[in-house]
């Protein structure tokens, strides 16, 4: 979509005439509770979902359904974007487009599935008022403005009821499309015309389920019947010019088995496309985003000639590009994958840019599109969790995202949008990507980090229980930008993968090997342990925790392990039934002889949620210790690098009174965490470890893109001395 009412995402705020460059970077971010008055219960469900932007690319817009209205964002300065409320609407917002003064917004107004009903809302938005209303006999879903904003067009999907049978079609009523003259009121509803699309599908013909809209320059109009697998395209006199399956797609090399591990070996038999947002290109040519909804789902996009003709598709190709950064949704492999969900296209300056986003794994795809048959791949653009819609703004080299998924309720982070800037700078995300590797290397959840060999970034980090069916150490080599995982190492016992695993902490043990920390959970019947395993990743040693201190235990365990001379030092995240409230245990295990023993770490104050400690690692004379609390974005408080001196970790037995050591602050990583990526501060700082040059590295536990935006951040702290 380009002209008049591009959407838009990211900032340059300062730039009067686009200077063309080389990369998207994140510069903002805008929780959308910001939009809430003081008043108003900030715990409540948001949402951002299909945004869009004002003619002068000063004004963003979205659709927040669980508040049943739209939000309003001022980014004149696109660096600091600044609430401008929301405005309420008596149904579900589905699509916004501002137009002068006026906002047309698709609103939901459905009783049943049986019964769909809906209208066009026209606000002004000075007054925040709904000034006019088409009722448009169905239940609408995605709005597209003509470029030369001289009519709109809105799918009305009459959508189906999943549950209903096996979620199949035909589901009546059927759905169509409205075309809508736009006048300086608003809207024509005189003048609705209801173009029928019956009968052109060969799955549900009769049951159309019009998904996504978008206008080209000519005033044709394609639309997606995602459920049919079917595009239509329609002339500017409202008739069906043409019309085509949107096909199949056969994949190899990819995941379809939500089971706890990353196996890219599946082949499935030839998926439909089943697309969901669709986007002109130019005058002959579009893109669809494959989401899938009922049988399908290709993981990729397609682009189109308007006669029918697949121009490139991009098969497995993108879900391995997002698979190499750590962002790939191990659950929903059963499913969809990394479910591309819509698609933006713009050009700026001289180089036309798609962007796909992927709902799933949290990402924007960039390519470059010069070549039509041969897009390239530029970029891979972290956003907030569950992408929803993006647009682009290309007069002011902008891009943005909004983002659905709102985990506050959990404690988890809260719906954003965020906005992007194109810069002649380097891409600054990701940070750590396996491409390159001789084979497909698929990671996430690095819980632990060490530092291995005698070359400086040379080190080593392990995956967590969310893959807890092939737990593994990946090899990094961060002497190159982005670090590099080159080598995959599993676990095994006896041979085969080892199963249930929590690796939280991994130390090497100076001979090949490593030592790792696991945490247990006695209601999965996994112990709280330390493993040893050679180079090779087989376990060789399991040395339970002592029974002084598993009498007492509770879910959040072993998160660090460290080594002295002969004697292992494990921290313990939390309290457990025997430490007074704020201290925790460093546990210490002699290597020599067999025996435990244990001083007590002081916490830092609790704010909201908990504090606990996340890793352990020595260099020169100290034991450094990363201490964070579990919230996130701007409720995140505490996220710091403790040390203690190696003079005071003197074991005391198990059991009785143990010594509280001295902490002296190092780091508050807090600023870092923000100022990286211009995101919001991810709560699971989980790795730290010195390399051989005595450099300190840290690293984020992503929780395997579950519930998570997938970020991992890995960079170097310099010298802690």
């Amino acid at each position: 979509m380009s002209g008049k009412f591009l959407s838009a995402v990211s900032v340059l705020a300062l730039v009067a005439t686009p200077s063309f460059a080389n990369s998207f970077n994140r510069i903002a971010t805008f929780p959308v509770i910001a939009n809430m008055g003081a008043d108003e219960d900030l715990g409540r469900e948001t949402s951002a979902e299909i945004i869009s932007v004002s003619e002068d690319g000063n004004t963003l817009i979205y659709t927040d359904s669980p508040l049943g209205g739209v939000g309003l964002i001022d980014i004149s300065d696109a660096e600091n974007p600044k609430p401008l409320g929301n405005i309420a609407l008596q149904g579900e917002p589905t699509t916004a487009h501002i137009l002068g003064d006026k906002a047309v917004v698709g609103v939901n107004t459905s009783e049943s599935y049986t019964a769909p009903s809906g209208r066009v809302a026209v606000i002004d938005i000075a007054s925040a008022s709904e000034t006019g209303s088409c009722d448009l006999g169905g239940q609408p879903d995605s709005v597209a403005v003509a470029p030369d904003g001289s009519f709109i067009a809105v799918a009305i999907e009459n959508e189906r009821d999943e549950d209903l049978g096996d979620g199949g079609l035909p589901q009546m009523p059927a759905g169509y499309v409205v075309k809508l003259p736009v006048t300086g009121e608003g809207v024509d509803c005189a003048a609705l015309q209801m173009i029928e699309l019956t009968g052109l599908a060969s799955v549900g013909g009769e049951d159309p389920e019009p998904e996504f809209v978008d206008i080209n320059q000519a005033g044709e109009i394609v639309v997606t019947l995602q459920e049919n697998n079917h595009i239509v395209v329609i002339g500017p006199d409202g008739a069906v010019a043409n019309h085509f399956s949107a096909g199949e797609v056969t994949l190899a090399d990819i995941d379809t088995h939500s089971d706890g591990k990353l196996g890219f070996d599946s082949a499935p038999a030839p998926l439909p496309r089943e697309p969901d947002g669709v986007r002109w290109i130019d005058a002959d040519h579009f893109a669809t985003a494959n989401e899938g909804d009922w049988k399908g789902g290709s993981r990729g996009f397609t682009i189109f000639h308007k006669d029918g003709t697949v121009v490139f598709d991009s098969g497995n190709s993108l879900e391995h590009a997002i698979i190499q950064i750590g962002h790939y949704p191990e659950k929903r492999s059963k499913s969809k994958g990394v479910e591309v969900e819509n698609i933006e296209f713009a050009r700026f300056g001289d180089t036309p840019y798609l962007f796909v986003v992927s709902e799933r794994a949290s990402v924007v795809a960039v390519y470059d599109v010069t070549e039509l048959a041969a897009p390239k791949l530029t970029q891979l653009l972290p956003s907030g969790i569950s992408p929803e819609g993006a647009v682009a703004i290309p007069s002011r080299n902008l891009l943005a995202t909004a983002n659905e998924a709102d985990l506050g309720e959990n404690g988890g982070a809260r719906a954003h949008v965020m906005l992007y800037s194109l810069q002649d700078s380097a891409p600054v995300y990701p940070m750590l990507t396996s491409e390159g590797a001789d084979s497909l290397i698929g990671w996430g959840a690095l819980g632990a980090l060490t530092a291995v060999g005698s070359e400086p970034g040379q080190l080593v980090a392990a995956s967590d229980s969310v893959y807890s069916m092939m737990p593994s150490l990946y090899h990094i080599d961060a002497s190159q930008s982005p670090a590099r995982i080159t080598s995959q190492t599993v676990i095994t016992r006896g041979g085969s993968a080892a199963q249930k695993l929590d690796i939280e902490g991994i130390t090497a043990d100076g001979q090949g090997g490593f030592w790792l920390a696991i945490e247990g959970n006695a209601a999965k019947l996994v112990p709280h342990a330390i493993m040893h395993v050679n180079g090779d990743g087989e376990i060789t040693r399991e040395i339970a925790l002592p029974q002084e201190v598993l009498a007492h235990q509770r879910r959040f365990g072993a998160e660090g392990i460290a080594m002295v001379g002969q004697t292992l030092w494990i921290a313990m995240q939390r309290e457990w039934g025997d430490d007074p409230e704020g201290q925790v245990k460093l546990l210490a295990y002699d290597l020599e002889d067999g025996t435990w023993g244990g001083v007590r770490y002081p916490l830092e104050a609790k704010g909201a949620g908990w504090v606990g400690l996340s890793e352990i690692a020595i260099h020169g004379d100290y034991a450094y210790l990363i201490e964070r609390d579990n919230q996130i974005g701007d409720a995140a408080a505490l996220k710091k690098i403790f040390r203690v001196a190696l003079t005071e970790l003197q074991p005391a037995e198990l059991g009785g009174d143990l010594p509280v050591v001295a902490k002296e602050e190092v780091r508050d990583l807090l600023p870092e965490l923000t100022s990286l990526t211009h995101g919001f501060a991810v709560d699971k700082v989980e790795g730290l470890a010195f390399d051989a040059a005595g450099d300190a590295w840290v690293v984020t536990d992503n929780d395997g893109v579950d519930d998570s935006s997938g970020e991992t951040l890995f960079w170097n702290l310099g010298k802690l001395d």
